[in-house]
């Protein structure tokens, strides 16, 4: 008897073992729910960005050969749903100029459905100014457009940086947790992935990734909003610490970045055009103007979400309805000789080479470089706006990417700026910028305009006329 119920007794311990074995993990299968994505890179350090699928560890190896041999094993950092399971992990202890390859550990091991492709790989910072090249743009609407092939594009014109310049998502909500969700659809359109494993991204916000249609400091959840930017952007810093906000400098290649926050301090525009009125608050002007004086850089490059130039008029979702406060900038530059200032902006869902003549004023001319949308329908009615002076006419056909190539070979730095469409055609003849020429009691602008900006000046006046009648 005693046998047998040795017998049965053996035969349940082995029958739960089997089901135990055969019982799914608790944990599920520890894997990546969006990225990598490469930061904001120095010469010594890359940080990658990474969503994971639990509370996990997660963490790196990489090395400067694809084989991983000698591979270093970054920090472990968790991912906890406090943070919405998002993490930035980090290569350090990098040679500048060169490029490592990594793969993504979570949990215990590889990343699920990582193991069998080959490791990502991107480049630490160049120590030297020399060649490098920068695509840009604002506006890709999901909702609009879910294949996005402006990527595939970019993608093949192998950018050292990408920036986003505001409008990143379409969030258009007061519920964090729907910001956040529009963000995870854009990180996982396909044709993006190539490009935000292995190259740089570095973001502001515009208005419907910040809260509603055109929205400023009143924003009733603007601290959330920050909150989940700050989830999802592994930028440099996020404002000041007493001064909260997406605004930051980031230098790369002999040329410092002034990414600008418009939208927390940001006045009503309606309100009227004043002194007082400002877009970028007391705190984040003198930063600013502290920075832009301080920085011995060749070219200073300021990077807003909202347009530079006059076009959209008074009351305009743009720097038109603060030229108060754009004037004083401007004058501050000039007053100060601070060389080598020009804009990149977007928003305005076309794409736009355009200058304000400050050396008029004593100054120099000030190139505003506007790319939109990387994804959505253009805009139509927005052709006839009438800032300044336009280099080139407006290129509303089709989506569109801005590509910046600096170059410090020469004898004098210079710029190269081209707009480049979904097709994978340049809209225009590019406009090339020597740093020489960003110097006080230069005027450089009216001889970079092109005939066709030309003609659509008689055309819109034309049609202006037409309309006043």
């Amino acid at each position: 008897m005693r046998i047998v119920t040795r017998f049965f007794l053996s035969l349940l311990l082995l029958s739960a073992s089997a089901l135990a074995s055969a019982a799914p993990a608790t944990i599920g299968s520890p894997r990546l729910m969006q990225g990598p994505m490469i930061g904001a890179v120095t010469t010594t350090a890359i940080p990658v960005w990474v969503r994971a699928s639990g509370d996990f560890d997660c963490w790196l190896k990489y090395a400067d050969n694809p084989d991983l041999a000698d591979a270093a094993e970054s920090p472990k950092v968790r991912a906890t749903k406090d943070n919405d399971y998002t993490a930035v992990l980090t290569m350090e202890g990098l040679k500048p100029g060169t490029r490592y390859y990594y793969r993504v550990y979570v949990h215990d091991g590889v990343a699920k459905g990582m193991g069998g492709v080959e490791p990502f790989h991107a480049d630490s910072a160049p120590e030297s100014p020399g060649r490098f090249r920068v695509c840009y743009g604002s506006c890709p609407r999901w909702g609009e457009d879910r294949i996005q092939p402006i990527w595939s594009v970019v993608n093949e014109l192998e950018p050292d940086l990408f920036f986003w310049l505001g409008d990143n998502i379409y969030g258009d909500a007061l519920d964090p947790d729907i910001l956040a969700e529009e963000y995870r659809r854009q990180r996982d359109v396909t044709g993006l992935q190539p490009l935000i494993h292995s190259t740089p991204q570095l973001a502001i916000w515009d208005d419907h990734d910040y809260g509603l249609n055109d929205h400023n400091r009143t924003n009733p959840v603007k601290d959330l909003a920050l909150g989940v930017f700050k989830q999802y952007w592994p930028n440099p810093a996020y404002g000041l610490p007493d001064a909260p906000g997406v605004f930051f400098q980031y230098s790369y290649g002999g040329v410092d970045f002034f990414f600008l926050d418009g939208r927390y301090y940001r006045d009503p525009n309606a309100e009227k055009d004043s002194p007082e009125k400002t877009m970028l608050g007391q705190r984040q002007l003198a930063w600013l103007k502290d920075g832009l004086k301080a920085s011995t850089a060749a070219f200073k490059v300021l990077i807003s979400g909202s347009g530079f130039n006059n076009g959209k008029g008074e009351g305009g979702d743009s720097w038109a309805a603060f030229l108060h406060e754009r004037n004083a900038l401007l004058d501050y530059i000039r007053d100060e000789a601070i060389p080598g200032v020009f804009v990149l902006s977007g928003d305005t869902h076309m794409g736009e080479a355009n200058a304000i003549p400050w050396s008029e004023h004593g100054g120099y001319d000030i190139y505003d470089f506007d790319s939109s949308p990387l994804g959505q329908i253009p805009a139509t009615d927005n052709y006839m706006r009438r800032p300044e002076m336009r280099l080139r006419e407006p290129y509303n056909a089709a989506a569109n990417a801005g590509v910046l190539d600096f170059d410090f070979t020469g004898d004098v730095p210079q710029v190269t700026f081209q707009l480049m469409t979904q097709y994978g055609l340049y809209a225009w003849s590019p406009i090339v910028v020597r740093a020489d020429e960003l110097v006080n009691g230069v005027a450089s602008a009216a001889k970079k305009r092109d005939t066709a900006s030309k003609e659509w000046e008689r055309f819109t006046d034309g049609g202006l006329k037409a309309l006043k009648k």
